[in-house]
């Protein structure tokens, strides 16, 4: 009877897990509308190379009706990618805590679970990432005016050109950013906390801190994912091709590529430190 209560027990817990995940990120999501213009922003500068007032300037003569096309896809993908995020890291870093035992450091262990974490999130969202960038190119408006166009014409594609293209460069961005934030966050957390912050703004510093520092380290494998992502059609290439091409594009330039970095950190800041601030308040209240 005791098993099997335990048992129960961890389910709900795990249960609870994904659901405060699901929650918190839902609740991020609300200014995700209000930043969305700064989010479309920075994809223009990622794909046509342009100064932030040029950017600006097309977005306000497209009008804004257009501005907001293609914002369902990351507001659907935000909730679930951080019920899926939050639930999966748990769920295996149970696991791992239960079998690994003395093999590996304690500290390690919330990080190796983020990087499983990131894996099941690059498979399953990878296609919510490559309907948003088609929908937010502004050369796609014509020939694909409407989301069911852009499903239906991904959809004749073969998977590696159509739905998960660019699966690659999102699988390492997203392995790498999972296992730095949930590596760094408590860390991160517990250092705050010490400088007289209340456990709430530690718990928002932090996200946003850790956020800002993974945003710029892999800000350009975002840009590259971006530029991949999109075009439907043409001529198929392969990352490295595409990197190359990213790179003469940029006139082989680090600060044309990072082009737009600044918005991002803005945004990581509003969206990941929200997140975590929930999240941990949920968790300790339910602990």
């Amino acid at each position: 009877k005791k098993q099997t209560q335990n048992k129960r027990n961890d389910s709900q817990a795990r249960f609870q897990t994904y659901l405060i995940g699901g929650t918190s990120s839902l609740l991020s999501t609300l200014p995700t509308i209000v930043v969305f213009p700064i989010y479309k922003t920075i994809f223009r500068q990622q794909i046509h190379n342009s100064p932030v007032q040029q950017a600006v300037g097309q977005l306000r003569k497209e009008g804004l009706v257009k501005l907001y096309r293609g914002v369902a896809p990351p507001l659907v993908m935000r909730t679930l990618n951080g019920t899926l995020l939050f639930g999966f890291q748990d769920t295996l870093l149970r696991q791992l805590s239960l079998r690994s035992r003395d093999a590996l450091p304690a500290a390690a262990l919330p990080a190796l679970a983020g990087f499983g974490a990131g894996l099941v999130e690059a498979v399953v969202f990878t296609p919510f990432e490559r309907v948003q960038n088609v929908l937010q190119n502004s050369l796609n408006d014509r020939h694909l005016p409407t989301l069911r166009s852009v499903l239906l014409q991904l959809r004749a594609q073969r998977l590696a050109l159509g739905y998960y293209r660019a699966l690659l460069p999102i699988t390492a961005r997203n392995t790498l950013g999972s296992s730095l934030y949930f590596g760094l966050k408590g860390p991160m957390r517990a250092f705050v906390a010490e400088q007289g912050l209340s456990p709430l703004a530690s718990s928002f510093v932090s996200g946003t801190l850790t956020s800002m520092a993974i945003s710029l380290a892999l800000y350009p494998l975002s840009v590259l994912v971006a530029n991949m992502q999109a075009q439907v059609g043409g001529e198929p290439k392969g990352v490295m091709a595409c990197w190359r091409a990213l790179w003469r594009a940029r006139h082989q330039s680090v600060a044309l590529l990072y082009r737009g970095g600044s918005l991002v950190i803005l945004r990581s800041c509003i969206t990941w430190g929200i997140t975590t601030a929930v999240y941990d308040l949920q968790v300790k209240r339910l602990s």
